[in-house]
């Protein structure tokens, strides 16, 4: 039974109207799912003019109006914006608003039970809080989940990764904290299990270059990273040893990385393809523990 997906359109001013309409070209999207835009059918329409989409715009107030046939695109119009009201390519407080209200939308329908899983398009951070909404992404911006702790993962093939802190500055170091690491390891854990990975084998990224070498470049490492790994081996797994970066693209690792931007440098490593390669390859930042 081929499920609904909830796909929100993204700020309409950058480019997740036009990728919205260019993956729902491919017929193979239509034989595994159902998938519902939420956003503004004026903006799509066109978005689909602009790379040449052959397809109809179909608007409903409710994902049970939905079509879901390939040639066809169902939105759930939420009559935010038309394309008069904004700039392409340029921030606006309008378009982030708009983009803000697409995310809300979509988690209240997964909540509700109307859709079964969400797909997000890229917003703009500044836009979004221009608009009065303060939030640093998307993960931040959905409390209306009811979670009581979350993190970002982002997962390729064989490797997931999650974040201690996310669209953060790297002199924001102080937040690396005990409790904020163990309960990411924890969050990984439980998230592999749930995804049906039995026994899944987590790495825990150093902040420091060299992992501060014994102190010298800093004590993250020491005070706060080490007695994270050291409280969840117990919990999650019962050995531990360190491994090198290059190691991670052994199947079912979920890396957990200090600082968002981090996380490309562990897929980097990864023997699958990857985005990361070519902006990230020459960087050796860091050392996993396996726990």
């Amino acid at each position: 039974m081929r499920k609904i997906l909830g796909i929100t359109m993204g700020d309409p001013a950058g480019v997740g109207p036009e990728i919205t309409v260019k993956a729902l070209q491919d017929p193979k999207v239509y034989e595994s799912c159902k998938p519902l835009v939420v956003g503004d059918a004026a903006i799509l329409e066109r978005a689909c003019r602009f790379v040449g989409a052959k397809c109809t715009i179909h608007p409903v107030a409710d994902p049970s109006e939905g079509l879901y046939e390939h040639g066809i695109i169902d939105i759930l119009d939420l009559g935010l914006l038309k394309p008069e009201d904004f700039a392409i390519g340029q921030v606006s407080a309008a378009a982030g608003d708009a983009a803000f209200r697409y995310v809300r939308k979509v988690i209240e329908l997964a909540m509700d039970g109307k859709v079964d899983a969400t797909v997000t398009n890229p917003l703009n951070k500044e836009a979004m809080n221009l608009a009065g909404h303060h939030f640093s992404g998307h993960t931040k911006s959905t409390p209306t989940t009811r979670a009581p702790n979350t993190t970002m993962m982002l997962a390729h093939n064989d490797l997931r990764v999650v974040h201690v802190s996310t669209h953060v500055s790297a002199g924001a170091c102080d937040r690396v904290k005990k409790d904020r690491v163990l309960e990411v390891i924890s969050i990984a854990d439980k998230a592999c299990r749930d995804m049906g990975i039995a026994k899944p084998r987590i790495g825990v990224a150093g902040l420091n270059p060299h992992c501060g070498e014994g102190g010298l470049f800093g004590r993250e490492e020491i005070d706060e990273i080490t007695p994270a790994i050291e409280a969840a081996v117990p919990q999650v797994s019962t050995r531990r040893a360190p491994f090198r970066r290059t190691q991670s693209s052994r199947k079912h690792w979920a890396a957990g990385m200090i600082l968002s931007w981090q996380c490309t440098m562990t897929k980097a490593t990864s023997r699958s393809r990857s985005s990361a390669l070519s902006m990230t390859g020459k960087s050796r930042r860091g050392v996993l523990w396996k726990v």
